[in-house]
């Protein structure tokens, strides 16, 4: 039941801009699951849904994970990057002068479990990946966001 509940939680937010509990509740009922304000709190955070602000300005819930990056996020890497490479399993990302740490501070929001850890200069991010396999997954994702402008 959890499963078909999370696939139906995130084909309505995929499909309709939901921004409270209730309405997603609400949705979810009209879907024929009776469901409990406790169970979507618990549903929001193990899909690890987030709020983000749609292109006309009303919040909405969001898959958090790489696959569905928001379109803040977008913005701030499309604009950010310049050049992208890796060694082993470090990812190194070339950024317009003054943009690293916007770049970094967006990734360091997807929160992703293969991703040990992020730093930032001026123009430099540096992301240290679990394995390279991991890493070359990562770039690949990052090159087709940027490429895909």
């Amino acid at each position: 039941m959890k499963k078909t509940r999370h696939a139906k939680i995130l084909e309505l937010i995929a499909k309709e801009n939901i921004g409270t509990q209730e309405g997603l509740i609400e949705k979810l009922c009209e879907a024929g699951y009776n469901v409990t304000q406790a169970t979507i709190s618990r549903d929001i955070k193990q899909l690890k849904l987030i709020k983000t602000l749609s292109a006309d300005g009303v919040y909405k819930y969001v898959c958090s994970n790489r696959h569905n990056v928001s379109e803040r996020l977008q913005s701030i890497l499309i604009d950010s990057i310049v050049k992208t490479d890796y060694a082993m399993n470090t990812i190194v990302l070339k950024c317009h002068t003054g943009m690293a740490n916007a770049a970094c501070a967006a990734i360091d929001s997807w929160d992703f479990d293969d991703i040990v850890g992020t730093i930032a200069g001026d123009d430099t991010v540096f992301i240290l990946m679990r394995c390279e396999n991991d890493a070359k997954l990562l770039l690949q994702e990052i090159d087709d966001l940027v490429t895909n402008r």
